[in-house]
């Protein structure tokens, strides 16, 4: 359960210091990566509800695998605010094939899809072998591109192999995207800028040992960042260790503004400018 308030109330008495509640900010906030169908029944009512009461206009939730390309499309279909996408994740390359292709590039003519993804590189894991994940990720951009989609991309451990496909796709890509979760190199950060994406940050950044997410956002300009939850999973501080939802969105904000050293309303406005531009 999230428990919400305005900033000005959310001073915290020192038994709350560490589970204070969530502020209340005035600019609607748009949460751009997150797993509802990863939740059941009365869950998602639950969690859109806590969303709303945080100051969440819009959710988009992630296709990931075959199993829920049509899930995403209903769950959007049955919640005015919800939208979403259609890809495979690159843990799911292997499935990768001409049929599934197919699917992913009907799904995108959907009214409530705005992107394709999540695609990508993952050599971290290695869930499917790194010929798949290439493969898989070479033809998804080229779905985007022929779709006038933006892509969500993830990539970890991958930085030069995603940094060459890219740059063989980014000139054909109308939309660009956005790199979510972003958890990579400088190195790898400034040439996706300059290419034109996206940064997606989430609670990582709140995270003790992630200075060098910290040293990505403070590069990044503010009008390139995008927020997300990526939930249920990397919960912030200070509710770190129970599953995350979007409503845990105003602590990715304050901490983004504490790196960008501006208010969080100024923070909170260029990422919802960024997230229509990108996605609406």
């Amino acid at each position: 359960m999230c428990h919400t308030s305005r900033p000005s109330d959310a001073l915290p008495s020192m038994s709350q210091k560490k589970r204070r509640a969530i502020p209340r900010f005035n600019t609607p906030i748009v949460e751009t990566h997150c797993h509802l169908d990863y939740l059941e029944g009365d869950a998602v009512d639950a969690v859109l509800q806590d969303a709303f009461a945080a100051g969440i206009e819009r959710i988009v939730t992630i296709s990931v695998s075959a199993g829920n390309l049509d899930t995403v499309k209903q769950l959007a279909e049955s919640h005015q605010s919800i939208w979403c996408t259609q890809g495979i994740h690159p843990h799911e390359a292997n499935s990768w094939n001409t049929a599934l292709a197919g699917r992913v590039t009907e799904g995108c003519a959907h009214a409530r899809v705005i992107a394709v993804g999540e695609t990508g590189l993952d050599y971290h894991y290695n869930h499917a072998d790194r010929a798949s994940q290439l493969k898989a990720f070479d033809e998804q951009l080229a779905i985007a591109s022929d779709q006038s989609l933006p892509v969500v991309i993830h990539t970890r451990e991958a930085d030069s192999d995603t940094r060459d496909i890219l740059a063989n796709h980014s000139r054909h890509l109308s939309r660009k995207g956005v790199i979510h979760s972003f958890t990579s190199s400088l190195e790898l950060a400034e040439f996706c800028l300059a290419e034109g994406f996206m940064l997606g940050f989430n609670g990582i950044t709140t995270f003790r040992n992630a200075e060098n997410v910290r040293e990505v956002v403070a590069a990044t300009p503010i009008d390139r960042i995008v927020l997300e939850t990526d939930a249920p999973y990397l919960t912030p501080v200070p509710y770190r260790g129970r599953p995350n939802a979007p409503c845990y969105l105003p602590f990715i904000a304050e901490k983004l503004a504490d790196i960008k050293l501006v208010p969080v309303e100024t923070l909170l406005t260029h990422a919802r400018d960024n997230s229509h531009q990108l996605f609406f």
